[in-house]
């Protein structure tokens, strides 16, 4: 299984941005499809975003589509989420999440395997 480890959370005012990374060890990272997804206090964890093997397939939930980026660079092993014009409901522990496979697209139905520990993000109105 590769490792996942979370970065960039914070406190931010809505309208604001953040950029969350996930360093992946331990697999060869252009094996994997990476996904974002995030979970809220009483909620399931739902998906956020997607992107394949090669960078060339990416897909959003319509709630963060237009606002947030998915995007991951294979020689640092590494994807980033750039998270723009955030408001109080994208509250939630992020969490990036590793499907191994070269798939020409991916979404939130790829088997996720591999979890990284989650970080906070925390948007005040």
């Amino acid at each position: 299984q590769v490792q996942l480890v979370e970065s960039g959370g914070g406190l931010v005012q809505a309208g604001g941005s953040l950029r969350l990374s996930c360093a992946a060890s331990g697999r060869t990272f252009s094996n994997y499809a990476m996904g974002w997804f995030r979970q809220a206090p009483g909620k399931e964890r739902e998906f956020v975003a997607a992107i394949n093997w090669s960078g060339g397939s990416t897909n959003y939930a319509d709630s963060v589509k237009g606002r947030f980026t998915i995007s991951r660079d294979n020689t640092a092993n590494t994807v980033i989420l750039q998270m723009n014009g955030l408001k109080p409901q994208d509250t939630a522990v992020y969490y990036c999440a590793a499907a191994l496979g070269r798939f020409s697209s991916v979404d939130a139905s790829a088997r996720y395997r591999s979890w990284g520990q989650g970080t906070q993000v925390t948007v005040s109105s």
